[in-house]
């Protein structure tokens, strides 16, 4: 397993982190089976957790949370918060003091324990001023609740301007980024990334297979059948024109890894940790095997000509599925944003 600081901050991270979204009623994964998944990826020298409140309603902490009991040292925990927790609230969500105090300590509860390493702001929220939430952020850290602060897929001009922030009214900054990064999402190395490494902050790049379809199990006359498509059809119905685009660069980068004698998950995940502003690529094994096929690409080092081949079938910079973004700025969905 490969080592790599955390942004500035001196902690040291694998490459590859576990991400347990899967942990839970998402990927219906047993706590017998998460603790099990744990146990191996702390084995093969995986040391960062990722999760989140909103995982399952909070499931997802606390089966991580009775998975490391008893190796807490050992790991350098992270979550999130400022996904709706309650649809019937409006206040239980967002990234206000008033919610953030609450949620971390409903985090702390669930997980059983006093403090996390990285505490992350899941998404953007326009309603609430930057100000009001590294104010916030700031306080729990000095309390000694979090270690660190960072963001989760915020548009590059939305970090810029909470770098600003923090450095003109003195307060704590983020010191991570999580975006959404692979192969067929190459969008954010035309700013996020280059943000990211003009502040020094590390990067968790979460979904680097592409929500399944980089896992080998998307392909040309194969019925899909990832756990994904059950519940998001619409990603994987070859029918749709992106979905076809996506499949054929599937198919040519099938080829691409047999010819590298590579399989597709290590040349997938051996993408995401060779670009030099990625810290860590989470992976969210649901099975055993799942997880032993994405830990083969921990020591997954590819040569300057196999990723000049990747670039020839999705340029850099390209996503090609736009709208999978999950960072659009509220004036593009929002019709009174954009008119007087």
């Amino acid at each position: 397993m490969q080592y790599r600081t955390l942004g500035r901050t001196g902690v040291q991270v694998s490459a590859l982190a576990l991400g347990a979204m899967n942990f839970g009623a998402i990927g219906r994964t047993t706590q017998e089976e998460a603790t099990a998944l744990v146990d191996r990826a702390l084995e093969a020298g995986v040391n960062l957790i990722d999760t989140a409140d909103m995982y399952g309603a909070g499931e997802s902490e606390e089966m991580v949370g009775k998975a490391i009991a008893g190796r807490r040292e050992d790991i350098v925990l992270a979550t999130k918060a400022a996904m709706p927790m309650n649809a019937d609230k409006p206040n239980y969500r967002g990234s206000s003091r008033r919610w953030l105090v609450r949620a971390l300590d409903d985090s702390l509860r669930r997980l059983g324990v006093d403090h996390v390493d990285l505490y992350q702001i899941h998404r953007w929220d326009p309603e609430t001023s930057d100000e009001e939430t590294l104010s916030a952020l700031t306080d729990l850290q000095r309390a000694g609740k979090i270690r660190y602060f960072g963001s989760s897929t915020f548009p590059a001009y939305r970090m810029v301007q909470a770098q600003w922030t923090s450095r003109t009214l003195h307060l704590g900054r983020y010191v991570t980024e999580q975006p959404s990064y692979s192969i067929l999402q190459r969008g954010i190395e035309a700013d996020v990334l280059p943000v990211a490494e003009e502040y020094g902050m590390g990067v968790l790049a979460w979904s680097p297979l592409a929500s399944g379809w980089l896992s080998g199990a998307v392909r040309e006359g194969r019925e899909v059948t990832t756990n994904r498509s059950a519940f998001m059809p619409d990603r994987f119905d070859l029918s749709l024109p992106y979905n076809r685009a996506r499949l054929d660069a599937v198919e040519k980068l099938t080829r691409l890894a047999e010819e590298s004698g590579l399989t597709l998950i290590q040349l997938a995940l051996g993408f995401v940790t060779s670009h030099r502003a990625v810290t860590s690529a989470l992976i969210g094994p649901r099975t055993p095997d799942h997880l032993e096929s994405q830990l083969a690409a921990a020591g997954t080092v590819l040569p300057a000509d196999v990723l000049d081949a990747i670039d020839k079938i999705v340029p850099p910079g390209t996503d090609l599925a736009t709208h999978e973004k999950f960072a659009t700025p509220p004036a593009l969905l929002e019709a009174s944003l954009r008119r007087r």
